[in-house]
């Protein structure tokens, strides 16, 4: 993709962006990881930075095969619950996207993005089909995506390994009465909301990828987690400590921290919503 092209489909938030970068993540249908590191590329290529998070909601919170496992395990409430939270997700990121994430802050971080892009003159080749065609056809453009692969899966597989490590032994080793002390009980709608800004905190510990994490919503749901609570974490994919480590060398301690914290409340406002 072109600078001038990313910049023009996505270079801002407006309703339009937002629709388009939607289509697109629900199209994409990514791990949390393939797309945290899409959505940075975007970013890095000219689209606007609330844009490029929407993309990456979509990726990961919009797609089929979530909606499939969530009814084998969890039932249709929960993938009728995915596809509603999903898109409120997305409205108030937009919404909320020039508060959250303001100019001076994500411009630097862009920036930096560029200057370790090695591809960027040649992706402004002829733009259309026939360029696209000309582009597929040279081994150059082969070799500048083999080299953006290899590039991530380097940067990322510590990450990889601590994140499957972990989710493994709270998987296996953590009981049910251990979620009940954590999730509150029996206090009406002080358990909602309680349930529901926990529950991507949990997932901040216990990563599982956006589809892995639905059998442990399964178990947690079974240890008298709210319904919130549970499509809270389900969200939460996206915030956890491997990811918020990415995010960190993708855009900064400072924007990182913004974005951890900006998506768990969105997910957690999203999930008290659905309930």
């Amino acid at each position: 993709a072109s600078r001038s092209g990313m910049e023009r489909i996505m270079g801002n938030h407006r309703p339009g962006a937002v629709v388009r970068a939607s289509a697109l993540g629900m199209l994409s249908s990514s791990c949390s990881y393939a797309a945290s590191a899409m959505s940075k590329n975007l970013f890095a290529k000219g689209a606007d930075f609330i844009t490029a998070q929407v993309f990456m909601l979509a990726s990961t919170n919009l797609v089929i095969e979530i909606g499939l496992v969530l009814i084998v395990l969890l039932g249709w409430p929960f993938a009728a619950a995915e596809f509603i939270g999903g898109p409120i997700m997305i409205v108030l990121l937009a919404w909320w996207g020039a508060t959250l994430f303001p100019h001076n802050i994500t411009h630097p971080a862009q920036e930096r993005l560029r200057e370790g892009s090695t591809a960027d003159q040649a992706s402004e080749a002829a733009p259309g089909m026939s360029g696209l065609r000309t582009k597929l056809s040279t081994p150059a453009t082969w070799a500048n995506a083999a080299g953006y692969t290899l590039a991530d899966l380097t940067m990322l597989r510590k990450e990889l390994l601590i994140g499957f490590v972990v989710a493994g032994l709270l998987t296996t080793v953590v009981p049910d009465a251990v979620w009940r002390v954590v999730f509150l009980q029996n206090q009406g709608i002080w358990t909602s909301i309680q349930n529901a800004f926990i529950g991507p905190l949990v997932a901040v510990i216990s990563f599982v990828c956006s589809v892995g994490n639905v059998a442990m919503a399964a178990a947690l749901w079974t240890g008298g987690v709210s319904f919130g609570g549970v499509i809270a974490f389900i969200f939460g994919d996206l915030i956890t400590l491997p990811l918020v480590l990415i995010y960190r060398k993708y855009y900064g301690p400072k924007l990182a921290l913004r974005l951890m914290l900006s998506l768990w409340l969105l997910m957690s406002i999203s999930g008290l919503i659905v309930e």
